[in-house]
């Protein structure tokens, strides 16, 4: 498809005005998060969510929706007093290839995150760069696995240093980063810019990239989100990951 550069940012920006809605929530993974107003509720029960997030969106949903119920409906306070035997309520949880013995991890590993780390945007903000966010998921990749851990549980990680899109990861720092009127994304990182965000890259909002012609690689990896990156700052420099909302949008809801 050929589109000048007025015209496509015309288009996309009339697509985000579209899916960029509370609409959206109801369907989303992102309306976890939307069940708590404490911080730290958001960041837990977000990346919780956010790592369930590939399949069905349905049944992601359900199982992040499992997740929280297993938590008493407080993830923070679960988290930071629970013990080990307590873990024991999620055995045979299963979502795709993310299982109990990973979810018991991702438990003990965001327990140390608060307790010794400063929280989950103290490690965002420690690493972060100026136009940039990749280099802060690998820390923080680190961080989360600094206990004994299954080796099995690292893949569920994504690592942009390692030629990962981190799509999860990406779409987690949209929730927790950007603010608009919306209301769909919480914005409630105040250390830590919109401008720095990448596009959360999957098949949906891939695909439609390259048939608008600002996506050339053909995977979708960490060089085709920085391919990316470069293209929609151009569109937007201060908001680019808006554009995420129109790019899933037209990829999953029209088959453009």
């Amino acid at each position: 498809m050929k589109i000048n550069k007025t015209e496509l940012k015309d288009f996309l920006d009339y697509k985000v005005k579209e899916y960029n809605t509370i609409a959206f929530i109801d369907a989303d993974p992102i309306s976890i998060p939307h069940r708590y107003t404490l911080k730290e509720d958001i960041e837990i029960s977000g990346l919780l969510s956010a790592t369930l997030a590939w399949g069905n969106r349905k049944m992601i949903v359900k199982n992040a929706e499992r997740i929280v119920d297993f938590m008493g409906d407080s993830p923070y306070d679960f988290v930071m007093s629970h013990k080990k035997n307590h873990l024991a309520r999620f055995d045979g949880f299963v979502h795709r290839t993310f299982n109990d013995i990973d979810l018991k991890y991702f438990i003990r590993a965001l327990k140390h995150i608060y307790m010794d780390k400063g929280g989950i945007e103290n490690i965002f903000q420690e690493h972060s760069e100026t136009e940039s966010l990749q280099l802060a998921i690998n820390k923080f990749k680190s961080v989360f696995f600094e206990l004994p851990h299954p080796e099995r549980t690292v893949k569920h990680i994504g690592d942009p240093l390692n030629g990962s899109a981190a799509k999860k990861m990406n779409m987690y720092l949209r929730w927790m980063v950007r603010k608009d009127k919306a209301g769909v994304d919480f914005g409630i990182w105040k250390t830590i810019s919109p401008s720095q965000l990448s596009c959360p890259l999957d098949v949906h909002s891939g695909g439609i990239a390259r048939k608008l012609g600002i996506l050339k690689r053909k995977q979708n990896d960490a060089k085709a989100v920085s391919e990316l990156d470069l293209a929609l700052r151009k569109l937007d420099s201060t908001d680019p990951v808006k554009y995420d909302f129109a790019l899933f949008g037209l990829g999953v809801f029209e088959r453009f």
